[in-house]
């Protein structure tokens, strides 16, 4: 074994001058060297493939004698996502194209053999890898982006057939994204014209070449599964191939009347005490500054009461929250019940 790295190509090959005629091709080259990693059996090296570190994988069966094709399949088993280039005699270019068929990246005649091949072969099939790992990790990203949005978002084809549909989505629409694959994009995505009252995509119109990847936001009446009509802000753009044609559409919306809700709700609590649902001291303040500067523009006299109740930290103690044991006094007797002392502070009127 030769010239272990973190990152390698392994070769597989029994035969020791064919593995150093390899390596010296793939190593000893100014303009891109690779570390050529040789192993003789192949148990070797779907242990090496185990540890990590391998980005392609060379194979030589011309000395396999059928075995070939279950060699190819251990090693996809091993590590489906590896690129896998096979040496191969012209008598064996069958076995070889049915590996290629099971999953091998491609493969070699070695009557055809030269350096200049190889490095090409090997170097394209790290590159294919490469970029299929950045797609992939394209494609989880948006996966991921779908899923942890608030807003819901629809896919659809050209067909104008729905290919997706995120959990946003099912519950304003009402249909899971089982349900909803493959059907019309007006029926689970229709908007209700105002005037007509007919059901209607939200899809953009055709744009211009100077403004073709411009996005379109528009409000509207959702029609969900049930029947009930929801008031939506969307927005829809179309998806377009490398040539520019259209090949699907994208609609991100979200409820209008749930998000007012919403902000209804997060400002009641801010202004309200929660275990009681009464105006807290920023809400009363408020308040109080707005009849004072009210009583100032308009002249009128302005009158705050304010009401105060003995002891009534030791009654909320006890009665607001689960109660342990009777109101006690400080250095008194336990009161019965509610039957704490009450006192008002204030002036009586006559």
């Amino acid at each position: 074994m030769s010239g272990a790295t973190n990152e390698c190509v392994l070769l597989i090959e029994c035969q020791p001058d064919d593995a150093q005629l390899i390596t010296n091709a793939l190593s000893n080259y100014v303009q891109g060297a690779f570390a050529v990693e040789s192993i003789i059996k192949l148990s070797d090296g779907l242990e090496r493939i185990a540890k990590g570190g391998v980005r392609a994988v060379i194979v030589d069966i011309e000395k396999s004698n059928g075995r070939s094709v279950a060699t190819i399949e251990r090693l996809l088993t091993a590590a489906p996502h590896l690129p896998i280039l096979i040496l191969s005699a012209i008598e064996n270019e069958s076995v070889a194209r049915q590996a290629v068929e099971r999953g091998a990246h491609d493969y070699l005649l070695k009557s055809n053999f030269d350096n200049f091949r190889l490095r090409r072969a090997v170097r394209a099939m790290i590159e294919h890898r490469a970029a299929d790992e950045q797609v992939c990790l394209y494609q989880q990203c948006a996966e991921l982006a779908l899923l942890c949005t608030g807003d819901a978002v629809v896919i659809s084809d050209s067909s104008e057939r729905v290919t997706h549909l995120n959990s946003a989505a099912e519950l304003i629409t009402g249909w899971s994204q089982k349900e909803a694959q493959g059907q019309p994009l007006s029926k689970i995505f229709g908007i209700v014209d105002g005037e007509t009252r007919k059901v209607q995509t939200g899809e953009p119109r055709p744009t211009s070449e100077a403004n073709r990847n411009i996005s379109r936001t528009s409000s509207g009446s959702l029609l969900r599964r049930d029947g009930v009509e929801l008031n939506i802000k969307n927005c829809t753009a179309h998806i377009r191939d490398r040539d520019g044609n259209i090949s699907g559409m994208v609609a991100v919306f979200h409820d209008l009347g749930a998000a007012r809700v919403k902000t209804l709700e997060l400002s009641h609590q801010a202004q309200h005490d929660f275990l009681t649902g009464l105006p807290n001291r920023s809400l009363v303040n408020d308040r109080i500054t707005q009849a004072i500067s009210f009583a100032r523009r308009y002249r009128k006299q302005l009158a705050v009461m304010f009401v105060d109740l003995d002891l009534f930290k030791r009654i909320n103690d006890s009665l607001g929250h689960r109660r342990r044991g009777p109101i006690t006094p400080r250095g008194g007797q336990p009161y019965r019940g509610l039957r704490a002392p009450f006192r008002y502070r204030g002036t009586p009127r006559r």
